[in-house]
């Protein structure tokens, strides 16, 4: 059973029972694609701007008021959820959005004909003239995007805070743990493994600030500029007042575009703001594959660190135990820098008066932030949180590496500590073996020189103890058995 509509193009039959109309049943028909639908959270955004578009327009008396109470009373159903399968369009679809927008615009619509005593399909209230009224979808669709988009990243910035504390909890417990640093994947020099978690809490405060810096170009609406930015059928004070509307509904401090012409055709700021997403997911893959090398083994690999086992790792080998949650969000940052390669090729694909791409930036935008506040959460709550140190087997290597080959060349020279290492390699020996046999320092020498502080952070040499040194009799032996001249 349905009812009959028609359009510029003709007639066609719609369910009897949906809110949506003709427009929306030739988009179902035309965009078989993905089956993806728009994110709830753009569809509400869309049905706040409606709602702040009314009242504005009632404001300046181009609604009368039971016309804009009925359009705004609709828009605050649809934001409550009640007709979330009112809204079945597939995120791949004409350009610029125009279906998701005569989407809402026909829903609202019904519902205020209804509203209003009236029936479905008969537009006492009418999707173009009355609900889309001072609008288009070309200024419509990006301003609901940039709502959406402001709304959602509130979460993900909350799960980068907890994160990033999760990572200091673990630099201060061990601040005093001596690892080996590694350049090249090689034994480089000192550092605790404090410092190293402390790095990547940095690193995720950085991330977070850099998506609070992209949050600010979002928040300029070109609302008001209907179709080409120029304002066309838009009353002078639209824009001041639906921006307004859109404070008060939403709490952010949205502002008026400079340029409205600008927003219509650039779509920058959602260049800018997916650019600060990749970032995050480029440097959280990078701390993915830190905690997976570190984790390797257990017992053929690196094994310093101890990830918390959440499944079984293999279908064929027994006890085995994989990183299976820095693997998973190392394949959702992928798909984010996936997804902002999308958004980058949209923005560069406009033309002319406008940026048709929208609905695409649009789904991979809020697409990537669900992935990554999803995903955050995930890798703290079943990795970094219970992630240990093999405080034993982390000594053991670092004792058993020439790591403090660097804190010792400006006591010894760089070619003497250079030769030692290889003979230490050579022999089998640890370096503080090598130089002790040697007779090139006294062990109370030697352990003044590495004690941790001095080798995991800036001091200054104590040349008294360097000219000591290379005075004894062990190291002027040593640099002849080289073949090395006497060293000033």
């Amino acid at each position: 059973m349905g009812r009959t509509e028609r359009d510029a193009l003709g007639e066609m039959e719609v369910d009897e029972e949906a809110y949506y109309g003709i427009f929306t049943q030739r988009a179902k028909a035309n965009f078989r694609i993905s089956g993806i639908r728009a994110k709830a959270s753009f569809l509400k955004a869309l049905a706040t701007i409606k709602k702040a578009a009314a009242k504005a327009n009632m404001k300046l008396g181009l609604l009368d008021s039971k016309t804009g109470a009925a359009i705004a009373e609709s828009a605050d159903e649809v934001l409550s959820g009640k007709h979330n399968e009112q809204f079945p369009l597939d995120v791949f679809q004409a350009g610029a959005g125009t279906p998701f927008n005569m989407n809402m615009n026909e829903v609202i619509a019904n519902l205020a004909t209804e509203k209003l005593g009236g029936r479905k399909g008969q537009y006492t209230i009418h999707p173009n003239d009355h609900v889309n009224m001072s609008q288009s979808t070309n200024d419509a669709v990006p301003t609901a995007t940039r709502i959406a988009a402001l709304i959602e990243t509130e979460g993900l910035l909350g799960e980068l805070k907890l994160l990033r504390n999760a990572f200091s909890t673990l630099a201060e417990k061990h601040k005093d743990t001596l690892k080996v640093a590694r350049t090249h994947l090689q034994d480089a020099v000192p550092i605790t493994f404090g410092q190293a978690f402390s790095s990547y809490a940095v690193s995720v405060s950085k991330c977070a600030a850099r998506i609070e810096s992209a949050k600010e170009e979002l928040q300029e609406l070109g609302i008001g500029g209907t179709a080409a930015g120029t304002g066309i059928n838009a009353h002078p004070e639209f824009r001041q007042l639906i921006i307004s509307e859109l404070q008060k509904e939403t709490g952010i401090p949205f502002r008026a575009a400079a340029d409205t012409i600008e927003t219509t055709w650039s779509h920058s700021a959602f260049l800018h703001f997916s650019a600060s997403l990749r970032t995050l997911a480029v440097e959280t893959a990078k701390l993915c594959d830190d905690l997976m090398l570190l984790n390797s083994g257990p017992k053929a690999g690196i094994g310093e660190l101890v990830l918390p086992e959440v499944e079984p790792g293999s279908s064929i080998m027994p006890g085995k135990v994989n990183p299976s949650i820095p693997e998973c969000m190392k394949m959702i940052c992928f798909q984010v820098i996936g997804n902002d390669a999308a958004v980058m090729e949209s923005a560069k694909a406009g033309s002319l008066e406008l940026n048709v791409n929208t609905p695409l930036i649009m789904h991979n935008i809020l697409l990537s932030i669900e992935l990554l506040t999803n995903g955050a959460r995930m890798f703290r709550t079943l990795c970094v949180e219970g992630l240990k140190v093999d405080e034993e087997k982390t000594a053991q290597l670092f004792e058993n590496s020439h790591v403090m080959a660097t804190a010792l060349s400006p006591y010894l020279g760089y070619d003497v500590v250079a030769a030692l290492v290889k003979t230490a390699l050579q022999e089998k020996k640890t370096i503080k073996e090598a130089i002790l046999e040697k007779q090139l320092m006294t062990k109370e020498e030697l352990d003044r020189i590495l004690k941790p502080e001095k080798m995991t952070q800036p001091g200054i040499i104590d040349k008294e103890l360097a000219a000591r040194i290379k005075a004894g009799e062990g190291y002027v032996r040593f640099r002849e058995s080289l073949g090395m001249h006497k060293q000033n």
